[in-house]
């Protein structure tokens, strides 16, 4: 049996050394495996929200053909193999259309950088850098867009819209998030991603919940509702080979059926 990358995935040897799809660690263990499994040696990848290079950290020097980027990257030191552009905004990327084998995607992914009080903002660091690019470094208002989570959650579109542009057909896309409870909702980040990308046109190969070893506290907590979250998410996407279809919204407002193009 092969996959959808033609490779044989069946009638080998027998082992039990597979890749999980639950892992309890550290991001950039984790993401270690999933390229080893979803990346081939050589690929040319784009990595947009870079900052620090954390997921990289496992990753062997040269073993790809790294591109990082992202608004701020806080690098300490700086690999000659690597291709690093600062100012880069992952909803508007400088490269051209189809010329990535894989994308990286790890914005923030928590509703308080987008909030309708100045000093009621989340981040710091280089997340003080998304949150003024993405909120203005002010509040956030229903004339500017979206804003709490369904900011977060546009931000997530917006850049996998971005992805599908400049992914070669057969391209990769691996994606962090995490769910959040926000305005005493549950909102599940990776229902809501993988929804909207699938919309677009990716296949989503792939689901992978990294759970956290320490445990989460909360300060003045008067009473329990939702469970406190101590697990994200790694979402592997796929741009498909041949011809695509339409986004389901592009189809209903065309007044194509559920088979149409």
């Amino acid at each position: 049996m092969a996959d959808s990358d033609g490779r044989r995935t069946q009638s080998g040897e027998a082992t039990s050394q597979l890749v999980t799809s639950a892992h309890v660690g550290e991001n950039a263990e984790l993401f270690a495996q999933i390229v080893g499994l979803h990346l081939t040696d050589g690929a040319k990848v784009a990595d947009v929200t870079f900052g620090r290079g954390t997921f990289w950290k496992r990753i062997e020097p040269g073993r790809f053909d790294l591109w990082a980027s992202d608004l701020v990257l806080e690098v300490d030191q700086r690999d000659a193999q690597v291709r690093y552009a600062d100012g880069v905004d992952c909803r508007n990327l400088p490269y051209e259309d189809g010329s990535f084998d894989a994308l990286v995607l790890d914005p923030p992914y928590m509703e308080g950088f987008y909030r309708r009080a100045r000093d009621h903002l989340a981040g710091s660091g280089t997340h003080a850098a998304f949150r003024r690019a993405y909120s203005h470094g002010g509040a956030t208002s229903a004339e500017e867009g979206p804003r709490w989570h369904d900011a977060v959650t546009d931000v997530y579109l917006r850049a996998g819209a971005e992805a599908w542009r400049v992914l070669r057909p057969g391209g990769v896309l691996i994606v962090k998030c995490q769910d959040e409870v926000s305005a005493n909702k549950q909102r599940l980040t990776h229902v809501e991603i993988i929804t909207g990308y699938e919309d677009t046109g990716f296949y989503c190969k792939d689901l992978f919940v990294l759970v956290r070893k320490n445990a989460p506290g909360v300060s003045r907590l008067v009473r329990q509702v939702h469970a406190r979250k101590n697990h994200s998410y790694f979402l592997v996407f796929e741009r498909p080979r041949g011809r695509a279809r339409l986004p389901r919204s592009v189809r209903r407002a065309h007044g194509f059926d559920a088979d149409g193009p």
